[in-house]
């Protein structure tokens, strides 16, 4: 038992300095970030220049800039933000969910498991679809049909929300 007390005092040191070197990538700044994203049925961004991508993950909110530390992420269902290059002109996707990569050379590839603009959603089906899932929730029995219930009531409260944004 000696040997693994000391053994894991050794380790610990190494992975705090190895935790410390994530803060900060050592790329070149490219003064952008070079965003692909999409979905199963449509490419939304391919390798294209932007200046800032706003994503919201199970963690919370993460916004995206030139030089961002790399991280592994998985999608909530939110909004999507991206600041275009210009600076001036945003564009906003409703993800219920999926990943995002961001790599130390500025790269990001987000997939999500659907994506739509945000301008396209609709309110009347929204509150129809949030409406059906309270009553699932309700009639839900077996843990699988709740958990599912759940997950159908969370995505189309992140709808509402999404509408206040719109």
């Amino acid at each position: 038992m000696a040997t693994l007390r000391s053994g894991l005092s050794l380790m610990r040191p190494c992975l705090v300095r190895s935790m410390g070197a994530r803060y900060m990538s050592t790329a070149e700044d490219p003064g952008h970030v070079i965003l692909t994203f999409g979905s199963p049925g449509e490419a939304f961004y391919n390798a294209k220049n932007v200046a800032q991508v706003k994503v919201v993950t199970m963690d919370g909110t993460a916004g995206i800039y030139p030089n961002h530390v790399p991280m592994l992420g998985a999608l909530a269902p939110g909004i999507l933000s991206i600041l275009e290059e210009d600076g001036s002109t945003t564009s906003n996707f409703f993800v219920s969910s999926g990943g995002v990569t961001v790599n130390a050379d500025s790269t990001v590839q987000i997939l999500a498991e659907e994506a739509v603009p945000v301008d396209l959603l609709d309110e009347a089906a929204i509150r129809a679809g949030y409406d059906a899932a309270r009553q699932q929730l309700q009639v839900a029995k077996s843990d699988k049909d709740i958990a599912e219930a759940e997950i159908n009531v969370e995505v189309h409260e992140s709808l509402q929300a999404a509408l206040g944004e719109k």
